[in-house]
């Protein structure tokens, strides 16, 4: 269906033949379900109009349909449109409507808005910063005093509906009169329901178009008014309430037996509850089935707030006010109680769709006035523009994902579920989803009614990779004291947790390994036999598992495992583990996949769960019967499951396993790109924590005697000759000859200048090494900071502009008062800031309250995620629930100018007939939210291209600039996106296809444009042009990560090759709105064949080239690709720091990887500050160690980076040092074995080539021994 046609009721009644004849286009987003009431509509106007022609479009249609609509605007009388968003589609109906004498367009981007004309009214230049208001009716908003404040402004447009019409109508004067059919057209519009419309298309053709009718003294009816907002219920009869107590009052007397049943608030849109959509009872009624009682509010839209604001109250706010406190407004009288919000209406809470072209903008009051309510916020509605069809198969994707996650998480929505969507023209409801909806939400309302004592809380702790000590561990964050810290606060607000304070927490983390693996070693582990071991542990049946999971979910995991090894099952009994203290649970995560593949899982599409892992998730809720799970730390495997990459449905094993139970998840602040998959995969309300202080790298052993040496060459002009040789030896014996090479120095002449310009090189290089950043330690939940902690995040931030004296003393003193006199040329503005972060960081107590209120089914605050360096005082206080940003919205115009300018600094380097004809760039989610998407700005850079942003600010295109604006040819870039920023940022990487589609048939020289060139290579070859110009390159539609690091940790591999044709192999899939993850491996290796660089930023100190495993995993196997493909060694890829300030980072020019690696390990790795920081955290810190050492044997495997320095000190300082040996076989014999194992791997596999034969011996004798250890021999 394209268009819905008028009968006429004479047939010579046409357009054509007859004189007063009329056409109106109408064009509706948003509203695919509605075709049914407008054709109903139209049917019963035509008798009063026969000479009107009508054509309905969804915007839908103008992509599908094209032709028919521009036939249909070709001949067009007044063009009427709504919910008209995509800049592609306003794009192509600008120039169509021009010609049109009259348009109508209401709730679109402003763009199209401004061309609204209605006789002598004009809608020019719409808005204000993006507000959405015309210049007009502002001024009769105001004229007329029905905005009272900012918020409500979008709410006081409404208002106007009402009051404008009945008063312009009096106004004399053309333009009131053209204004009054505006606002009458839209009254109509917005009134909603099949005889509105009926009326609106009858005022149209007379009032507006003058057209002649079959009864021209016949008035047009009035507006059938509905409330703007109400209440409804099924078994009301039609009846609308007016507020919520005089629902509450009918219901009560309606329903007596569910007086004390919990409420729960609902906002629907009220064009449904108009146009008596079906769901809309079924949704209300479902609720009321299951023990609940729904307060369903109808409102346009924009007017959530208002109605969360003065029609919702609850418990916690009516305490409050009795005490004084009265955050925002209420009507009291009107208003009821609610144990729980939720919106069908997706968006912003404050301005819904319209609110949401400028998002974010007014979070600050949505987050004042759900703290104020401090019930959960949940959004959970059905999907509007996309089918159920394409949901269950491809997930949740393009504007449907904003609507429904990424806006509404801006405000602190949790547990988001799609109820259903589209199946044809009609909105279904899917009953499994309804079930996840009213299920969740009575647990989170049994937590805020259920006594602390009573409560059980399952604590899930993590342990992959296993074998190397990261059991009971979680990145950046030490488990044992933050348990500690949890149960102190749990105990103090009446939680039962046993004797949990009486045992020490490494202690706790330790009996959880232990029972973990009872049936591992040599040997029965604490138990004489299995009998005795299998009643000291929670096992379950595969019986009880099957009824748990059900008969389809139970064959689907049969079916997939029944020839494969079974995991920590005894006799068909699968193992939960697990300790107990009171009411509190700790258990360690399954593993997943299979022995020696334990990751194998999360890459195979058609995988399930291993029955163990299904049966532990289970238990948890179904015997267990916990009411809330804690995720301790960043991050567990659950919401990497398989199932659709976003929108889960009834196969989606994280939402089967997971069930109903509130899922509180402990999350790095500074990576809000994983937490959002914990948030939406995972039902996972996010608790932030904080990053753990940052240390200077400072110098050590010979690099100390070597600066002394520097120094002592500089002062003492006399002594250099003598001195230069000593400093000749200090840079061989600490490994630094490999970039500061002393042939040139030491041929037996000495040469003062030549001397003077090498010492000059290094002093600026240990002086960088010396200042480098690394994290201190790991981070301890909730807890309360020292002087000495606080100055180390106080010291990165203002080392530029406050001296080390004033950053000690704010660190020290209660406030600005206790501050001893400063230097007259500092900066009172900064001291203040200085002020303000240490405020905030005080506030790292929030994290273990803010977990403990989710314990309560309290609202927690949302927050940005992001980095302490780079954005200060707005990702603090920790302890909140962090959210992305607005992809619409990437790259920021920040951003960009940063990564034009890194691509242009990398360019540079070459010289002009030089260049890379192309350029490797990954993209990941977590660098891009955290720079508001300076790697995109890179790509631009390198291609020639700048974003197009319309007039809300939203990135709609990036357009490629002239070449003779841009003076060098276009590089092509390959794309190599991560599996979150894949389902993330969809829109972004729509915009990045079109643009390389546009690049590769750009009426260009192909000489200067390498994409062009590339493209017709390829479709020479016999690929298609889609295929010639896919630049954007991930894994396969919902699976994530290359595989590459899970096979360097199991050793699982021969040769660097056999890596990178696993990356490849794991990346040949492309993106695009073109290609839906299209298999596209001849695309691809011709783009390595040509890669030159490969280019990456480094977001963070806290996830360096070093410390985790992705890094070598991806970019370092793609460089060995390109080298490969290229058959050139010399492929190289550099790096570029943008974290915090200058001084921090070291600025923003790129190192190439081998000057990273080394800067990187001499500062983190190798340096004993570092070691002495990690040791001093336990296990926790002993797997940080064990970590790094698996990642060195990975970027040897990936690059064949060979330095042997690192191997040779990492020896000297976690082996041969008997002090750090011991102290780190204490606190994790894993991990112990896993840095002396790797030593034995990268000798055996020869990238260390030549350690002393007593310390290859030494390093053998110590595994042996710790083997035996731990394994009980």
């Amino acid at each position: 269906r394209a268009s819905d046609t008028l009968p006429a009721v004479h047939p010579a009644a046409s357009p054509a033949s007859t004189p007063h004849a009329k056409h109106l286009v109408f064009i509706t987003g948003f509203e695919r379900f509605n075709a049914a009431l407008y054709s109903a509509a139209l049917g019963r106007i035509a008798a009063r109009a026969p000479g009107v022609l009508v054509s309905h479009f969804t915007d839908a249609d103008i992509a599908a349909r094209p032709e028919e609509l521009a036939e249909a605007l070709e001949d067009a009388d007044l063009f009427f449109a709504s919910l008209v968003f995509d800049y592609d589609h306003v794009e192509w109906l600008l120039p169509r409507v021009e010609r049109v004498p009259v348009r109508m367009v209401f709730e679109s981007a402003l763009e199209l808005m401004a061309v609204t004309k209605v006789g002598g009214f004009e809608v020019a230049n719409p808005g204000e910063s993006g507000k959405g208001l015309p210049p007009a009716v502002r001024m009769v908003l105001e004229k007329l005093g029905v905005v009272k404040s900012e918020e409500d402004k979008l709410a006081g447009y409404l208002s106007l509906l009402k009051t404008g019409p009945k008063l312009l109508k009096m106004v004399p004067g053309k333009k009131a009169r053209d204004l009054w059919r505006w606002l009458s057209a839209y009254a109509y519009w917005n009134a909603g329901g099949m005889k509105n419309f009926a009326s609106l298309v009858w005022f149209l053709s007379k009032e507006v178009l003058d057209l002649e009718l079959v009864d021209p003294e016949l008035p047009v009816p009035e507006v059938e008014e509905v409330p703007q907002m109400g209440l409804v219920h099924p078994e009301a009869g039609g009846r609308y309430f007016g507020d919520p107590a005089e629902y509450v009052r009918w219901h009560d007397e309606r329903f007596p037996d569910r007086r004390d049943n919990p409420r729960v608030g609902i906002m629907l849109y009220r064009k449904h509850v108009v146009s008596e959509l079906a769901y809309i009872s079924q949704l209300i009624e479902f609720f009321e089935d299951s023990g609940l009682t729904p307060i369903p509010v109808f409102i346009n839209g924009v007017e959530a707030h208002i109605v969360v604001r003065d029609w919702f109250t609850t418990t916690d706010e009516q305490a409050a006010r009795r005490s004084g406190i009265k955050v925002c407004t209420l009507k009291e009288k009107q208003a009821t109680r609610v144990d729980a919000i939720v919106s069908t209406i997706g968006f912003p809470l404050v301005g819904g769709p319209a609110g949401s072209m400028a998002a974010g903008r007014s979070t600050n009051t949505a987050s004042r006035i759900l703290t104020a309510k401090n019930v959960p916020y949940i959004v959970a509605a059905p999907l509007l523009i996309q089918d159920v069809a394409s949901w269950v198969t491809q997930g949740i994707a393009g504007l449907q994902s904003v609507v429904l996650y990424a806006l509404p998480e801006l405000d602190g929505a949790i547990d988001a579920v799609a109820l259903g969507g589209l199946v044809g023209d009609k909105i279904q409801l899917v009953p499994t989803r309804l079930n996840r909806l009213v299920g969740r939400v009575k647990k989170w309302i049994a937590l805020r009614r259920k006594e602390n004592a009573e409560k059980m809380v399952a604590i899930v702790l993590y342990g992959f990779p296993p074998g190397v000590g990261a059991a009971g561990t979680a990145a950046l964050l030490n488990v044992p004291k933050s348990l500690r810290k949890l149960f102190e606060e749990m105990h103090e607000q009446g939680f039962d947790v046993g004797n949990a304070l009486e045992v020490d927490p490494e202690e706790i983390v330790a009996q959880v390994r232990d029972a973990d693996t009872i049936f591992e070693g040599s040997g029965m582990k604490f138990a004489k036999s299995l009998r005795e071991a299998l009643s000291k542990i929670s096992v379950v049946s595969s019986e009880k598992c099957d009824d748990w999971l059900g008969p389809i979910d139970s064959k689907r995991i049969s079916n997939r495992w029944k020839k494969e090894a079974k995991i920590k099952t005894v006799e068909e009994q699968y193992l939960i583990g697990g300790v107990t203290f009171g009411n509190v649970w700790i258990g360690l995560q399954p593993p997943l996949g299979v022995l020696g593949d334990p990751m194998r899982l999360m890459f195979e599409r058609d995988m399930t769960p291993h029955p163990q892992y299904a049966a532990f998730y289970r238990w948890l809720e179904a015997e267990l019967k916990a009411d809330a799970v804690i995720h301790f730390g960043m991050h567990g495997t659950f919401e990497w499951l398989p199932g659709v990459p976003l929108g889960n449905t009834a196969r989606s094993w994280p939402d089967i396993l997971l069930g109903n139970l509130p899922n509180l998840y402990i999350y790095a602040a500074n990576n809000p790109s994983e937490s959002s998959l914990a948030k939406r995969r995972g039902y996972g309300t996010i608790i932030s924590h904080n990053v753990p202080p940052y240390g200077r790298a400072g110098l050590y052993n010979e690099l100390a005697l070597l600066k002394d040496l520097v120094n002592d060459f500089r002062e003492v002009p006399a002594k250099r000759e003598g001195l230069i040789k000593d400093i000749v030896q200090k840079v061989e014996t600490s490994g630094l000859d490999v970039e500061f090479a002393v042939e040139d120095i030491t041929d037996g002449i000495f040469d003062e200048q030549v001397a003077l310009n090498y010492v000059s090189e290094l002093s600026g290089y240990l002086k960088e090494l010396e200042n480098r950043l690394f994290s201190s330690g790991l981070h301890v939940l909730g807890q309360t900071l020292d002087s000495e902690q606080m100055r180390g995040y106080l010291d990165p931030l203002f080392c530029d502009t406050l001296s080390e004296e004033t950053i000690a003393a704010i660190a020290e003193a209660e406030s600005m008062d206790d501050m001893p006199v400063r230097e007259e040329d500092e900066d009172s503005v900064k001291v203040m800031e200085a002020f303000e972060i240490k405020s905030l960081l005080a506030k790292n107590t929030d994290e273990v309250t803010n977990l403990l209120r989710g314990l309560h089914g309290e609202y927690i605050q949302a927050a940005p995620g992001g980095d302490v360096l780079r954005d200060g005082a707005g990702v603090l206080p920790t302890g909140r629930n962090i959210h992305a940003l607005d992809p619409y919205r990437m790259p920021s115009v920040g951003a960009f100018a940063t990564g034009r300018a890194i691509a242009g600094d990398i360019l540079s380097k070459y010289a002009p007939d030089e260049l890379p004809e192309t350029v490797a760039v990954p993209l990941w989610g977590l660098d891009n939210i955290k720079t508001r998407g300076e790697s995109v700005g890179v790509v631009l850079g390198f291609v020639g291209a700048e974003p197009k942003r319309d007039a809300t600010g939203r990135v709609v295109r990036f357009d490629l600039v002239p070449l003779e604006q841009l003076q060098r040819p276009r590089i092509d870039v390959l794309c190599n996106l991560s599996g979150i920023f894949r389902d993330s940022f969809e829109h972004v990487v729509f915009l990045l296809d079109d643009m390389f589609q546009r690049a590769a048939t750009a009426d260009e020289p192909a000489e200067m444009n390498f994409i062009k060139k590339h493209a017709a290579e390829l479709t020479s070859t016999g690929s298609s042009v889609v295929e010639g110009a896919a630049r954007l390159f991930s894994n396969p539609a919902g699976d994530y990560g290359s595989m590459v690091n899970e096979r360097v940790i199991a050793a699982d591999w021969e040769s660097g090759e056999e890596l990178s044709k696993t990356w490849r192999e794991r990346n040949s899939f492309a993106c695009g709105r073109k290609n839906a993850g299209q298999k596209m491996e001849k695309t691809l290796k011709s783009l390595l064949g040509s890669t030159g660089r490969v280019v990456q930023q480094i977001d963070s100190v806290e996830y360096g080239l070093t410390d985790i495993q992705e890094y070598y995993a991806n970019t370092g196997a793609m460089l060995q690709a390109a080298r490969e493909e290229s058959k050139n060694k010399k492929v190289t890829a550099s790096f570029v720091e943008s974290f915090g300030t200058s001084t921090a980072s070291g600025g923003r020019a790129s190192k190439d990887l081998d000057d990273l690696l080394r800067l990187e390990y001499r500062s983190k790795f190798l340096n004993p500050k570092w070691g002495k920081a990690m040791l001093k955290n336990g296990s926790g810190g002993a797997f940080e160690i064990s970590s790094r050492m698996t990642a060195l044997v990975g970027w040897g495997a990936t690059t064949e980076y060979r330095d042997q320095f690192v191997y040779e000190q990492a020896t000297e300082r976690y082996v041969l040092d008997e002090e750090v040996a011991e102290q780190l076989k204490a606190s994790s014999p894993e991990a112990y074995r896993n840095v002396v194992g790797r030593l034995l791997e990268a000798h055996g596999r020869g990238f260390w080539t030549d350690p002393d034969p007593e310390v290859l011996k030494k390093l053998v004798d110590e595994y042996d021994d710790i083997e035996s250890q731990i394994e009980g021999v």
